[in-house]
């Protein structure tokens, strides 16, 4: 009796699956231009606060959710500290060791790498819980130009302002004439380049995935867009993440080093000028005493 119900039930969910099935058009391109424009556009909404009209979007709605949930991941994933370290633990000690060493390799002391690990990696946190909230079938954040803008304004500020605790004014001043003075209006231009560069990059690639992934849904909707929202939405937004953070992080070691070597040269300086001196004061003694 139960071999009877089970096939029955076999044979309805077999019949009810394809009819189904042969309802999807694998390769329907009817409107597909109008309903990628649709994903696109921002959702935007506004709220009274005090008399004042506030504007709202889907990114900030998004990102809040994302900043939040995956704040609390990263609490849950390193908030024991055992003498015997978990997988958790272990997995977040290689992620903090890895992001000393980058440090590291881009000139900073261990006590610099030590003060900038905290905010490069709460970076990292932010953007890679933006990125990939779209797994979920939620617009990122970086959809909106001004997401990203907005992240890279942020990161150079923070470069900025790390490398004068680091290096003092003079040093941060001296890094843009490093190694010649004429430098100084590339230098500058360069500066402002940077957050431009930070800014299109994240844009251009999560907005590409975006538009890729609405297209393969709309075009092929079975199937294919799991397999590719597994590199897209998930490790091309961790990819995204990490490339900020790196790029964050070469450009304070930039600055530091610059420092550093235009105060190894004025040294170098002012000790060949000591041993000039030296020796004309024991040529002028030869020639008193001759």
């Amino acid at each position: 009796m139960r071999v009877l119900l089970a096939s029955s039930w076999w044979a309805e969910f077999w019949e009810a699956f394809k009819e189904e099935l042969g309802k999807i058009k694998f390769f329907d391109v009817g409107k597909i231009g109008e309903e990628i424009r649709h994903g696109i556009m921002q959702w935007k909404g506004s709220f009274t606060l005090g008399g004042q009209k506030f504007l709202i979007t889907d990114a900030i709605i998004v990102m809040w959710i994302a900043v939040f949930l995956g704040g609390l991941l990263f609490i849950w994933l390193g908030h024991r500290r055992d003498r015997l370290p978990g997988a958790r633990q272990s997995l977040m000690e290689a992620l903090i060791s890895l992001m000393l060493g980058l440090c590291k390799d881009y000139g900073l002391s261990d006590e610099q790498a030590e003060k900038t690990v905290p905010m490069i990696g709460t970076i990292g946190i932010v953007l890679i819980s933006c990125n990939t909230f779209s797994i979920f079938k939620l617009p990122p954040p970086a959809k909106n130009i001004a997401f990203p803008f907005a992240m890279a304004f942020f990161a150079i500020i923070y470069v900025a302002v790390t490398a004068i605790r680091f290096v003092g004014f003079k040093g941060f001043a001296a890094s843009f004439v490093d190694p010649k003075g004429f430098m100084l209006p590339f230098k500058i231009i360069d500066f402002f380049i940077k957050p431009l560069s930070l800014a299109l990059r994240l844009f251009g690639n999560v907005f590409g995935a975006f538009i890729l992934m609405e297209f393969v849904g709309i075009v092929i909707p079975l199937f294919l867009p799991g397999v590719l929202s597994l590199w897209f939405d998930l490790f091309d937004g961790i990819l995204q993440a990490v490339v900020f953070c790196y790029l964050t992080t070469s450009y304070i070691g930039e600055i530091v080093e610059s420092a550093h070597v235009s105060e190894e040269r004025k040294e170098e300086k002012r000790r060949e000028l000591e041993a000039k001196q030296k020796e004309k004061e024991a040529e002028a003694a030869k020639v008193e005493a001759a």
